[in-house]
């Protein structure tokens, strides 16, 4: 494995398909405007809260596949408004999807041209605690391997590379199986 970056910490995040939404509580719910900047492994996110609190954040993901759901190495620095507003004007292909938060797992719910894709993630913070992870059955299939179920990926992605994706896992649409 390479040596980390410096400030960065292990991303460890197991990611699944949604076959339906769970019968749960929904702990919070965001919408979140991601900004891949071109050229970089660097994503501005902007993400507002039911209450309309905004965070601003600039994350860099280096990938570094280890064992199990070692994705590889993130750093991510909060901004202010003017400081976002300033970083906005690079070029960038943007993703805009709603959160929602179940614990343990965040389901995405995109929008735009992904509309009806649903996604959710776990993250971690061993390997044995990703590994013990208990697969509910409102999951249909698991994806973390897949690097074209990554935001990095999927920014990139038309409706019809993702449809097609999905077939490749037995899904015949966004959204349902």
């Amino acid at each position: 494995m390479q040596r980390p970056p410096k400030y960065a910490r292990i991303e460890r995040e197991r990611r699944f398909l949604v076959d339906r939404f769970p019968n749960a509580d929904v702990a919070v719910r965001r919408s979140i405007k991601d900004r891949y900047i071109d050229g970089t492994l660097l994503r501005l996110r902007e993400q507002t809260d039911d209450s309309g609190r905004t965070i601003y954040k600039l994350t860099q993901k280096v990938a570094s596949r280890g064992s199990g759901a070692q994705q590889g190495w993130i750093t991510t620095i909060y901004l202010t408004e003017s400081e976002f507003r300033l970083l906005t004007q690079l070029p960038a292909r943007t993703l805009s999807k709603i959160r929602y938060s179940v614990p343990p797992f965040g389901i995405d719910v995109f929008e735009g041209a992904l509309y009806g894709l649903r996604l959710a993630e776990a993250e971690f913070h061993s390997a044995a605690e990703a590994e013990a992870l208990n697969v509910p059955d409102f999951l249909l299939r698991e994806v973390t391997n897949d690097e074209r179920f990554t935001g990095g990926q999927l920014v990139c992605a038309s409706r019809p590379d993702v449809e097609s994706w999905l077939a490749g896992h037995g899904i015949r649409r966004c959204g349902g199986s």
